[in-house]
């Protein structure tokens, strides 16, 4: 049966374009011509962020299938960010976008269900049921144990909706958990991977991914190789392109044979494709959201190149 990540597969393929494009909008990076317009304070810089966030979707949807929301970086605005969490989400849905919220939640029992209401379910009151968030897919941090997980599967399977599991991060430091062994020599990040395949077994699609995925850095290419053939059903999304420092021929580690099992991400190189070396001398301030897309068409054909 076709479940969430099949309906993604069939927009990378419908749009030759493996990636998502990260949201994530401090004040400081989002263009003066923007900011100009909306006095400086938490009103005023939701509103900044949701035309900001606007504009490049509007670039964007056409060629690019995903959105990846940090909810952090809207967070740290109070309520006036947390609307234009909601605002940014909503409008890309409206534009065919799939949603990966970045969340990160992992907590026990009736918390992660809470957790788990708010963005992949429903939240009850009284005799009705509501959706708030109503995101495609969020981030999970696993380690807690399965008793974490399991309130975000029961809603992955109810409401068709989709987790990807942090497994083997971009980040420096990573390694610093994710790599120590265990008794059995075993690292820590390969034991993740094998209990993300065991939960998602009951939520396998048409294309053989369940969609109980996995977050795999592509600033780590050898974990990226070995992890595609342990977990053969589960689905990547791949951060660290771009900035990071993540290379598209290391980046192909995480694509099957067909050249799908993946997504990646990119934030800053397409946020602000603006200031870059490849377009600053191409556009204007102005026309970030110009840059943006051509930046967006760079990376689809670099990893392109690669993938397939």
């Amino acid at each position: 049966m076709k479940n969430v990540v099949d309906r993604l597969i069939e927009k990378i393929k419908k749009m030759n374009n493996p990636t998502v494009m990260g949201l994530d909008p401090r004040y400081e990076m989002i263009p003066e011509c923007v900011t100009k317009k909306y006095p400086k304070n938490l009103e005023g810089a939701s509103k900044a962020i949701i035309e900001f966030n606007k504009n490049l979707i509007d670039a964007t949807y056409d060629i690019i299938p995903a959105i990846k929301p940090q909810i952090a970086f809207y967070e740290m605005y109070g309520i006036p960010g947390i609307k234009a969490f909601y605002e940014t989400c909503k409008y890309a849905k409206e534009k065919g976008m799939f949603v990966i919220a970045d969340i990160k939640r992992g907590d026990i029992g009736s918390t992660a269900k809470g957790y788990s209401n708010a963005y992949l379910g429903k939240t009850k009151i009284g005799e009705t049921e509501e959706s708030i968030f109503d995101v495609d897919f969020i981030t999970v941090n696993p380690y807690m144990g399965s008793d974490c997980v399991s309130p975000f599967i029961e809603d992955c399977k109810k409401y068709d909706k989709g987790i990807f599991i942090l497994v083997k991060t971009s980040n420096p430091s990573s390694g610093e958990l994710q790599d120590v062994k265990l008794e059995n020599g075993e690292e820590v990040y390969k034991k993740v991977a094998s209990l993300v395949e065991k939960w998602g077994e009951d939520l396998r699609g048409e294309n053989g991914y369940s969609s109980v995925s996995a977050v795999v850095g592509a600033t780590y290419p050898k974990q990226l190789e070995s992890l595609r053939t342990l977990a053969p059903h589960t689905f990547f999304l791949i951060p660290g392109y771009g900035a990071q420092g993540g290379k598209p021929e290391d980046i192909a580690y995480g694509f099957d044979k067909k050249g799908i099992g993946g997504i990646v991400n990119a934030s800053r190189s397409l946020m602000c494709a603006y200031k870059s070396d490849n377009w600053k001398d191409s556009y204007c301030e102005e026309e970030y959201a110009k840059a943006t897309r051509a930046e967006a068409i760079r990376m689809k054909e670099e990893l392109n190149q690669f993938i397939k």
